[in-house]
């Protein structure tokens, strides 16, 4: 008081530390938590989805890749058919048991990385909380796609062996981690590994980028910033539809290699493979065996996933706002 400064109610005494004002951050780093939480598990529950309804055609389309017999929708027909004759109904769903392992955290990471990017690459580009710009929004869905793949791939390799062998080769998705590693190595069960990156950097860009193009197009010429339910799934659709379309040749490779163990083949390089395919099947007869089928299964597939996906993170947040979930 003696030399005319008020001392605010506020002010620090000597000796007293101010406390660190950490409420915000807290706040912060907890609603990002509940975020990746809740990407990852809509992620899971849409790859879930996706994959078993259309596992059957799924489970022919890997028949007919990593077999030199020539594909025709008559041809898959047949052998469907013949499936649900001599083994039952359920058996056209062999190996989804070992699809569903790999694809719920696939997905999961998948969709919760590409959340994570987006978020990220926004910052970098100064659109946060709008639309990428073209790049990095295919740069965000190719990272997704390969941090997934990466973390993943025995999975895919697994449930690759279980789909092409009779049910008395492996038992389980146990067995056949036990065989391959005792019987081909444990380095069999990254075969294939090169032409899966190779080829998930343009499916899962295009993939990403397309339905989100979709989404904003749709946002700017409607005025409605939420699309509806048949929306998505035909966003989705062409998503699937462009994304697998440009993967496929390396899709062939890979599963050509990751079941060269059971089919008596032996594959080499990316290059090696693909020129021993095209000398012994032809370059289209060869590389896009079955390329039809999945112009049926992959928009479904897609378009269930990006759906499922979207339509959860709609329902989660509205659970959220009305105190159904409280973290």
């Amino acid at each position: 008081m003696g030399n005319g400064v008020q001392e605010s109610p506020g002010a620090l005494t000597q000796g007293e530390l101010r406390p660190v004002a950490s409420s915000t951050g807290q706040a912060e780093g907890s609603k990002m938590g509940r975020n990746v939480l809740n990407t990852l598990l809509s992620g899971a529950l849409a790859g879930a989805v996706a994959k078993t309804a259309v596992a059957p055609l799924d489970r022919t389309k890997i028949i007919f890749q990593v077999s030199s017999n020539r594909f025709s929708a008559k041809a898959a027909y047949r052998l469907i058919y013949r499936t649900y004759l001599s083994d039952g109904f359920l058996s056209l769903w062999r190996g989804n048991s070992a699809t569903m392992v790999r694809v719920i955290p696939y997905a999961g990471i998948q969709f919760c990385s590409h959340e994570q990017y987006k978020r990220l690459l926004g910052g970098y580009c100064g659109s946060q909380g709008k639309a990428l710009p073209p790049v990095p929004r295919f740069l965000a869905g190719s990272l997704a796609g390969t941090t997934a793949a990466m973390l993943t791939y025995p999975l895919d390799m697994v449930r690759a062996r279980m789909a092409v062998t009779p049910k008395e080769m492996y038992s389980n998705i146990l067995h056949v981690f036990v065989r391959i590693s005792r019987e081909e190595g444990l380095q069999t069960l990254y075969r294939g590994f090169t032409p899966t990156i190779l080829g998930v950097i343009p499916y899962a860009g295009i993939s990403f980028f397309t339905y989100e193009t979709l989404k904003k197009v749709h946002a700017d010429h409607t005025g409605r910033p939420h699309p509806n339910p048949a929306e998505r799934l035909a966003f989705g659709a062409c998503a699937g539809l462009l994304g697998q379309s440009a993967s496929y040749p390396l899709d062939v490779v890979r599963r050509r290699m990751q079941t060269a163990g059971v089919t008596g083949h032996t594959y080499g390089s990316i290059a090696g493979t693909m020129r021993l395919i095209v000398r012994e099947e032809g370059l289209v007869l060869g590389l896009y065996k079955g390329l039809s089928m999945n112009w049926v299964k992959g928009p479904i597939a897609v378009g269930i996933s990006f759906t499922t996906f979207d339509l959860t993170q709609i329902l989660w947040r509205q659970l959220q706002q009305r105190g159904f979930i409280q973290w």
